[in-house]
């Protein structure tokens, strides 16, 4: 209504009607209502009726929305309680009435757009993953190798994640991805070292073994790298990722020194007693 100033303040003055009328609902009725031929109880503008009511409604898609929450207990995973949870809740969603529907929500859901996002662009990614093999390779039968030591680590992300218990989600997918590139980029440096040794004049049986020895140091360095990753184990966002890079890198880059040559030497028929350089046909159809 006014202001009361005591030295340097000014303190606002608001009216306000006694408790006992503020509190009780049956005063209602005798509200006073202003009106151009004066004020007049609000029982005599209507019916007055009391009820109990949401004092805040929450929406989700601009629809009112209950949401249930719950944590997990010991080493169950989140996504699994989910799912189970979900399968059980099939049967409710049969009697709903229309208009009332149940949904899974929390990071299950945030993984799943996560996961949808990253579909999307997968086919551009293995788009640019093959072109740009096959400008660093030339060779249809040397980029095949090299993409077929990718799935080498997935051994190694399973046995990390179950070790760990840690789910296979978004963020886990995330360090697979980056895991095929590791991989894939030790493969052509050990396939490129391969060609190089027999561009030198070398057996082929004697530049696969010699290239695998020679690349033995640098290809477990980058391995070593993943040690760097182990402070994020214990992170509850990044340490599925930092688990599936360790698990993978480290399986596969032991796989990837015993797997490669043999596969190479497979795929162009190298013999063990060969004497000098040999070139099969479908290398020099492809030069």
């Amino acid at each position: 209504m006014t202001q009361y100033r005591e030295r340097d303040k000014l303190i606002d003055v608001d009216l306000r009607a006694p408790r006992s009328e503020r509190v009780d609902p049956s005063q209602l009725t005798s509200l006073a209502i202003p009106t151009p031929q004066g004020s007049v109880p609000l029982g005599t503008l209507g019916h007055v009726r009391t009820a109990l009511e949401y004092g805040v409604i929450w929406e989700r898609d601009r629809q009112p929305t209950i949401t249930v929450q719950a944590d997990v207990r010991g080493n169950a995973q989140g996504i699994d309680v989910t799912r189970d949870v979900d399968r059980e809740l099939s049967q409710l969603r049969v009697q709903l009435p229309i208009g009332y529907r149940i949904v899974v929500g929390g990071s299950v859901e945030e993984s799943m757009k996560g996961q949808t996002s990253i579909n999307a662009q997968m086919p551009i990614l293995i788009i640019a993953v093959l072109t740009l093999l096959m400008i660093q390779l030339q060779s249809f039968s040397r980029t095949f190798i090299v993409v077929l030591t990718a799935p080498l680590g997935l051994i190694g992300v399973v046995a990390a994640l179950l070790m760990l218990g840690e789910p296979f989600g978004f963020v886990a997918m995330l360090g697979v991805i980056a895991m095929f590139g590791i991989i894939m980029r030790n493969s052509v440096i050990l396939v490129d070292q391969i060609e190089q040794d027999i561009a030198s004049g070398q057996p082929r049986f004697d530049a696969i073994v010699g290239a695998t020895v020679r690349r033995f140091r640098p290809i477990m360095l980058t391995a070593a790298a993943v040690l760097a990753l182990i402070p994020l184990l214990r992170s509850g966002f990044f340490g599925p990722m930092a688990s599936s890079l360790m698990g993978g890198i480290t399986i596969a880059t032991v796989l990837t020194l015993f797997f490669l040559p043999a596969l190479y030497a497979t795929s162009f028929r190298v013999r063990r007693d060969e004497r000098g350089p040999q070139h099969t046909i479908v290398e020099h159809a492809e030069i």
